[in-house]
């Protein structure tokens, strides 16, 4: 056995935790396979990935060891579970499958919901004329965005990326299922060989190549998660939340433009929000869709700042 030692928990496998230590002492290996002290599950304190731990007991010739205790998080993720994360990059496909404004406004609403940094990144722009890029990208600048143009093909835009990830602690990458974002990875660390999947031709959607989530270095302090795509990104509970979460109507509300404080932007008397940004429909829809499903048949992928 050798001395306590201090890391991250990159990955689950089964009742399993991979810990990457920050300074593996002499003889052991920097990762180590984890179980839990049971005074954590008697706690009810859950172990994921991103959180920082203290293990102990550790065997450096088996590479195991027990995690004794989770530090305080710094932010939460409950769908995908990932603690710590420091900015939400939002991968969205140009073409294959085709963009959907309603869909990209979707995942983008659920990473503002995080209350964290958002990186929009485009991809597979290979696919599409430089018009139709400029076109898309200039629309996206108009929804409060400044999107990354990718494409893993030519490997184009990817040492942005990269820059933009090692200057972050923990990055989650999100999107669609089918959108290239094991792909991208493929490109920004070879050495990972991720499965890619293909894009199915009459839905126009991805099949999940990536199954559980799992931390990749990206610099000497920086890691990226893969994360499952999924296809259906919730709205918030709350109708008076909606609003801050499309950057075009954030700028809007600061300082508050209506008469009343629980003006919903969709007409009430005194409001002084303009109508006349792109997204304003898709707003109301959403609204529309938030006011009239009860708080309990929802969930989502959100996120509390600790």
């Amino acid at each position: 056995m050798v001395a306590d030692g201090s890391g991250i928990v990159v990955a689950l496998q089964a009742n399993y935790l991979e810990v990457e230590l920050d300074d593996a002492p002499q003889g052991c290996p920097l990762r180590l396979l984890c179980t839990r002290r049971s005074r954590l599950t008697h706690r009810g304190t859950d172990v994921n990935v991103g959180d920082r731990v203290r293990v102990e007991a550790i065997d450096a010739k088996q590479a195991r060891a027990v995690v004794a205790e989770v530090s305080p998080r710094q932010s939460w993720l409950t769908r995908p579970p990932v603690a710590n994360v420091s900015l939400v990059v939002v991968a969205l496909a140009v073409d294959q499958p085709a963009f959907d404004p309603d869909q990209a406004s979707r995942f983008l609403l659920t990473a503002e919901r995080t209350g964290l940094d958002v990186q929009l990144v485009l991809t597979k722009v290979d696919l599409v004329s430089a018009e139709v890029l400029n076109e898309l990208c200039e629309r996206l600048r108009g929804w409060g965005y400044d999107p990354l143009p990718l494409s893993s093909e030519s490997g184009s835009g990817m040492e942005v990326l990269q820059t933009r990830l090692q200057g972050t602690s923990l990055a989650v990458l999100c999107g669609p299922s089918g959108v290239g974002k094991s792909s991208v990875l493929n490109n920004l660390l070879p050495h990972l060989s991720l499965r890619v999947g293909a894009v199915s031709g009459r839905l126009q959607r991805g099949r999940h190549t990536t199954r559980h989530v799992e931390l990749f270095p990206i610099g000497d302090q920086a890691r990226v998660a893969d994360t499952p795509g999924f296809n259906r990104p919730e709205l918030p509970d709350d109708p008076q939340e909606l609003g801050v979460l499309f950057p075009e109507l954030r700028r809007q509300l600061d300082p508050w433009p209506c008469r009343f404080r629980d003006c919903l932007h969709r007409g009430e008397p005194g409001c002084g929000v303009s109508k006349s940004w792109e997204r304003y429909g898709l707003y109301i829809k959403a609204l529309d869709e938030v006011v009239s499903l009860s708080r309990p048949s929802r969930g989502g992928w959100g996120s509390s700042r600790l």
